[in-house]
């Protein structure tokens, strides 16, 4: 049932049994400037102007705070403006017998369109979320890139004392004092330790900075964790991804999660990430996501309340709800127009934690965002190399199949999926191999995190967070290495003497004045046994987490070193292999409090005769004094037809 803009008060009545509630209604008043809609268990309104979620309670408690600039709401918005709000919205209002919603849409004279739902469910403390983003111009047939897009749950106070990115990264909020006393260090990156007494500052680190809060796609639930002003009742406000599909980048891809402020990303360039070029016939509906409160008592810790969340994370759950109103929403893919994949993958000896990823045909899953009509999905491989994954929308798919500590990966172009559907595919991944291995540095996992400041913990800060989140510039490379890297295959320990970022200067950083310019490049030592055939071929496998030129996340040609030569020397030769990252394939990771971005890999050839019987050197060099760098994930040299002079 649809209502025409004046004002109503509606009650939907229902029996519920999810939540053990019975006799639950939807309350929806409609006024001049606002539409509130209300539940036995949470109540907000929704500006009519700007779609904006406002004074929202949940056991009697305002979780958003008073409205203050865009503090105190939640809402969507685009920092790239490549679409934008025209602060004068349209409005639905639409019903079913147990819910009800209002969708918001925003037309402008150039052809976008911004479309923005929420639902509430009368047996649920949450509301469900859906942006719809489309351009429709037969003259301006491009605006660029779409860039970032977002929804946010953006508090004004509240109840909140803890900011949760996933059951191992979470920390107290800083306080007021820790924030009016704060010292910048870098873009949203800030020095605390002015207040070591700061709860946050005790347990996690002297430093705060969003991006260390960031996760990757695999996330199920983010968010605040507070309590309530009775001092008994926990609370947490969480956004639930409990479908993935409509986003752009596979589950490798990470983005911001929380940071005082709960992020759903639906598009970003964050990490080098690739996002669509908006051309005209660009509609993409992005959603469902779920965001989701909860209550416990006085012993009920933010663990809790977040795996309480993440039961949520589950693209089956609520299927029937989404069928019911799929008609109000433009785009929404329903269970009709999907299907079931599923495959049995025979992968190398030695595969850890397989994982099998659909996405867009013909392209690396990285890069699915070229196809903006394309969706994603993964799964595990169990033990006995069945992959099993529901509701995929109808349409053509690349396979993925990648795993911890095998180079390369295992691709499958031209899979089809039909609605109601079962497609089974049967794949074997064969290890790629160049020769007989001599070394390898690192586990080729699409990390930099086994290398030293890694994964490693800070063990100075109760919580023990990973130090690649923490700002890098408290791991100071020249105190750490005085003498560069100078790795010896065999002696060296990786997670000691391999940095997680090869920087080509370092500095100034908050506790470090001066620039520290000789440290571009790193040497690996190594030794042959037998020196090789003049036949022989040798092979230098580089797969990198991330590399940083001044084109940033941008993809624009731009700044001193827009492109990024990394050559390496082996033993005497003077001419280098030459790999040259270009400007698109740049990510801000490091810097970033990022551990894997965008992911490159190569391979060098060379005469193996380059190689002597005893001992050689690698040389890995990136230009000098110059503001990039990289993150290695492995590295790996092979020789094939060795035999002795």
């Amino acid at each position: 049932m649809n209502f025409r803009p004046f004002a109503l008060i509606f009650l939907l009545s229902l029996r519920l049994g999810v939540l053990g509630i019975t006799d639950s209604v939807i309350q929806l008043n409609e006024t001049d400037s606002t539409i509130l809609l209300a539940n036995d268990l949470i109540s907000f309104g929704l500006l009519k102007t700007t779609s904006a979620i406002q004074n929202l309670t949940y056991q009697g408690v305002s979780l958003l705070g008073t409205v203050d600039g865009l503090t105190g709401q939640a809402y969507t918005d685009f920092p790239s403006n490549t679409f934008a709000t025209t602060g004068n919205s349209s409005y639905e209002i639409v019903t079913g017998p147990d819910w009800a919603g209002v969708i918001f849409t925003d037309n402008d004279t150039f052809g976008s369109t911004v479309q923005r739902s929420w639902f509430l469910h009368a047996s649920e403390p949450g509301i469900h979320s859906f942006v719809r983003l489309a351009y429709y111009n037969d003259t301006v047939t491009s605006k660029g890139e779409l860039g970032e897009s977002r929804t946010m749950f953006r508090p004004n106070g509240g109840p909140w004392t803890h900011i949760i990115t996933n059951s191992e990264q979470w920390a107290p909020l800083p306080g007021a004092t820790a924030v009016a006393n704060e010292v910048v260090v870098q873009d949203a990156t800030w020095y605390l330790g002015l207040t070591p007494d700061d709860p946050y500052v005790i347990a996690e680190s002297d430093y705060f900075t969003k991006y260390q809060f960031a996760d990757n796609q695999t996330n199920k639930a983010h968010g605040l964790f507070g309590l309530a002003p009775d001092n008994v009742t926990t609370l947490g406000a969480w956004w639930v991804i409990n479908q993935k599909d409509t986003f752009f980048g596979g589950p490798l891809h990470g983005d911001l999660m929380v940071d005082g402020i709960i992020y759903n990303k639906q598009s970003t360039n964050h990490g080098g990430a690739t996002n669509p070029n908006i051309t005209n016939g660009f509609d993409r509906t992005f959603g469902p996501q779920f965001l989701y409160f909860n209550h416990g008592n006085q012993s009920t810790g933010l663990q809790e309340l977040l795996a309480d969340a993440e039961q949520f994370a589950d693209p089956s759950w609520n299927a029937e709800f989404y069928d019911e109103i799929a008609s109000y929403v433009r785009g929404y893919a329903p269970s009709s127009v999907r299907g079931t994949f599923q495959a049995v993958v025979a992968v190398p000896e030695g595969a850890l934690n397989p994982v099998a990823v659909l996405s867009a045909n013909g392209v690396e899953f990285q890069n699915s965002a070229a196809n903006f009509s394309a969706y994603q999905y993964w799964a595990s491989v169990q033990d006995d190399g069945s992959v099993f994954i529901p509701r995929v929308k109808e349409g053509w798919y690349r396979l993925t199949v990648i795993a911890t500590g095998i180079f390369g990966e295992y691709t499958q172009d031209n899979i089809i999926v039909n609605a109601g559907e079962v497609t089974s595919v049967s794949a074997k991944w064969d290890a790629e191999s160049a020769g007989t291995e001599l070394w390898r540095i690192g586990i080729p996992d699409k990390t930099a995190g086994e290398f030293r400041n890694g994964f490693e913990r800070d063990l100075t800060h109760p919580n023990h967070p990973a130090k690649y989140r923490i700002y890098w510039g408290a791991w100071d490379y020249p105190s750490q290495f005085p003498n560069g890297v100078n790795f010896t295959i065999g002696s060296s320990n990786e997670s000691v003497d391999w940095n997680y970022v090869h920087w080509s200067r370092f500095g100034p950083t908050f506790i470090r004045n001066e620039t520290v310019t000789d440290i571009n490049e790193w040497q690996i030592n190594f030794e042959v046994d037998e020196a090789p055939s003049e036949n022989s071929i040798a092979t230098f496998t580089m797969q990198l987490a991330g590399v940083e030129t001044t084109a940033g996340n941008t993809d624009i040609a731009s700044g001193s070193n827009p492109t990024v030569p990394i050559l390496t020397y082996i033993n005497d030769q003077s001419q280098p292999l030459n790999w040259t990252i270009q400007a698109y394939q740049s990510s801000s990771c490091g810097e970033r409090s990022a551990i894997s971005c965008h992911l490159l890999r190569n391979k060098l050839g060379f005469s193996g005769s380059w190689l002597v019987k005893g001992w050689n050197k690698l040389v890995i060099a990136i230009p000098f004094d110059a503001p990039v760098y990289i993150q290695y994930d492995a590295l790996r040299l092979e020789l094939n037809e060795t035999s002795v002079q």
